[in-house]
C-alpha cells in the first residue's frame, strides 16, 4: 500500500522532518512531483540538510528513495546535492530515478527569467529554477527524459532544445550570458547521472507494493500552490494533490491507503499572490522572527499570518486527509491571544468555502487562549498546557479530522505521538 504525506497551505509546512521521522517504518519514500524549487529542511545531530531534489528519507540506511516520473529533474542540482551529503550516506545505493522525469536543461532557467522579468508589477514569483517552461515543454511534447542521457543521439536532441529555446530567449531580447560554461557543467552533471540506477520505476514500486513493502509517496510545495486547486496563477506547476502521486508514481488510486495532511499551526507564504490571513503587524514579525520563515531554496522572507481554517478545510477534502500533522506548535508560545479564521466575507456576505478568487476575501476571527510554555521542552503530549490542547481540538473539530502528530522544535526527535 501507499501512504501520502502532503502540504495543506502553501507549502514550508515542515514536510521534510515529518518523512524523515517517519521513513523509519517505510521501506520506500517517493517524490511525485515538482523540482529543485522544493526546499525541504532536516536537522539532526546537530547539522541541517536542505533537500531540494532526493527525497527526505535518504538518510535512512534501509529505505529505498525514487525520484518519480512526476518530478522534472535537474542534473546540476543533483550532482551538487548528492556532494553535500555523500560524506552521510552513500547515495547510489539506495536512490532510483525515473527515466521518465523531464530534465531542466540550462535553457529552461535562463526562459523562467525572461518570462518572469516580462510579466513587470504581475510577476508570479517564481523561484527561476526552470520549472515552469520544463512542464511547458513537458505538456508540449517537447521535453527531454533522463532516460533520453543513455540514447546515441542525445547530444544531437539537447543541441536542438538549446536553438529552440534560444529563438524564445531573442524574442524577450534576453541575454544568454555565459550559456557555453553552463552547459559544460550540464554535460558533467549528466556523466555524473549515468552512475545511477534509471529505470522505469513505475514497474518497480508496483512489484514492491505487490511484495507487502509499505511506500510512502513524499509531496514537495503545498495544496495552495496546485496548478489546478491552488490560487492560480500564483501556483506551482505540478499537481501537489493526492491524486498528483498517483500520476507521479505510476501507481493506481487503490493502492492508496493513508493520506498524511501537513499544517504550520499558523500559516506563511511565500512569493505574490493572495493571503487572506496575512499579518503586517508586530504579531507577523513576530512570527517571522520566532519561526525563522525564510526560504530554505530562495532565502526569501515568508509571509506570516494566523491559522486559516477555511483554507484548511478544503484542501483537507480534497486530498481526503486522514491524518493531520500539525508542525511548528512552539512558535504560537508567548502569544497572549492566537486568532484563527473560521469564515470569510467576500461581497458582504459570509461563507465557510473558498471564493473564486481570494483577492477581496476578508477574513473572519475566532479568538482563542494562547500559552507561554515553552513546548520545545516538553516531551509528552499529557504534558502540554491545556490551553494548547484546547487550540488543537478546536482545530481537529472544525476540520473533523484527527491531529496525530504535532512538532514542536526544529530536531528530528521534536515530535509528539498522539
Amino acid at each position: 500500500m501507499m501512504d501520502i504525506l502532503l502540504g495543506l497551505q502553501w507549502g514550508d509546512e515542515g514536510k521534510g522532518k515529518i518523512v524523515d521521522y517517519i521513513s523509519k517504518n517505510y521501506k520506500i519514500v517517493a517524490r511525485f512531483q515538482g523540482g529543485p524549487n522544493a526546499g525541504h529542511t532536516i536537522e539532526f545531530d546537530g547539522k541541517k540538510f536542505v533537500l531540494h531534489l532526493v527525497p527526505s528519507g535518504i538518510f535512512r540506511e534501509n529505505t529505498t528513495n525514487v525520484i518519480g516520473n512526476g518530478v522534472v529533474f535537474d542534473p546540476i542540482t543533483f550532482k551538487q546535492e548528492v556532494a553535500e551529503i555523500s560524506q552521510y550516506v552513500d547515495v547510489t545505493k539506495n536512490l532510483i530515478i525515473s527515466d521518465k522525469s523531464h530534465l531542466i536543461l540550462p535553457t529552461h532557467k535562463l526562459l523562467d527569467a525572461a518570462q518572469e522579468k516580462a510579466k513587470g508589477k504581475n510577476k508570479i514569483g517564481s523561484t527561476l529554477r526552470g520549472i515552469a517552461p520544463t512542464y511547458t515543454d513537458k505538456i508540449s511534447r517537447n521535453g527531454l527524459r533522463t532516460g533520453d542521457i543513455f540514447l546515441s543521439d542525445f547530444d544531437e536532441n539537447f543541441k536542438n532544445h538549446i536553438e529552440q529555446h534560444k529563438k524564445i530567449l531573442d524574442f524577450y531580447n534576453y541575454d544568454y550570458g555565459d550559456l557555453d560554461e553552463v552547459i559544460a557543467d550540464f554535460f558533467d552533471a549528466v556523466a555524473f547521472l549515468r552512475n545511477f540506477k534509471i529505470e522505469n520505476t513505475a514497474y518497480w514500486l508496483n512489484e514492491q507494493i505487490s511484495n507487502g513493502k509499505k511506500l510512502l509517496a513524499e509531496g514537495a510545495q503545498g495544496t495552495m500552490l496546485d496548478i489546478e486547486f491552488g490560487t492560480y496563477p500564483f501556483v506551482t506547476s505540478s499537481n501537489t494533490v493526492s491524486s498528483g502521486a498517483c500520476t507521479g508514481l505510476g501507481i493506481a488510486p487503490d493502492k492508496v491507503n493513508k493520506v498524511y495532511g501537513i499544517f504550520k499551526a499558523y500559516t506563511t507564504r511565500v512569493g505574490a499572490g493572495p493571503f487572506p490571513t496575512e499579518l503586517f503587524d508586530q504579531n507577523g514579525q513576530l512570527l517571522r522572527k520566532k519561526g525563522n520563515e525564510f526560504g530554505a531554496t530562495t532565502g526569501r522572507p515568508r509571509r506570516c499570518g494566523w491559522l486559516d481554517l477555511v483554507l484548511l478545510r478544503y484542501t483537507t477534502m480534497i486530498n481526503g486527509v486522514t491524518d493531520l500533522i500539525m508542525t511548528k506548535a512552539d512558535v504560537l508560545s508567548g502569544f497572549e491571544k492566537i486568532q484563527v479564521a473560521t469564515e470569510y466575507i467576500v461581497d458582504g456576505k459570509t461563507t465557510k468555502q473558498l471564493p473564486f478568487n481570494l483577492d477581496k476575501t476578508i477574513p473572519s476571527y475566532t479568538n482563542l487562549a494562547g500559552w507561554n510554555e515553552d513546548l520545545t521542552q516538553i516531551s509528552e503530549y499529557e504534558n502540554l498546557p491545556l490551553t494548547f490542547k484546547n487550540y488543537k481540538k478546536f482545530v481537529e473539530n472544525y476540520l473533523k479530522t484527527p491531529v496525530s502528530m504535532i512538532s514542536t522544535g526544529a530536531e528530528r526527535n521534536k515530535i509528539l505521538k498522539i
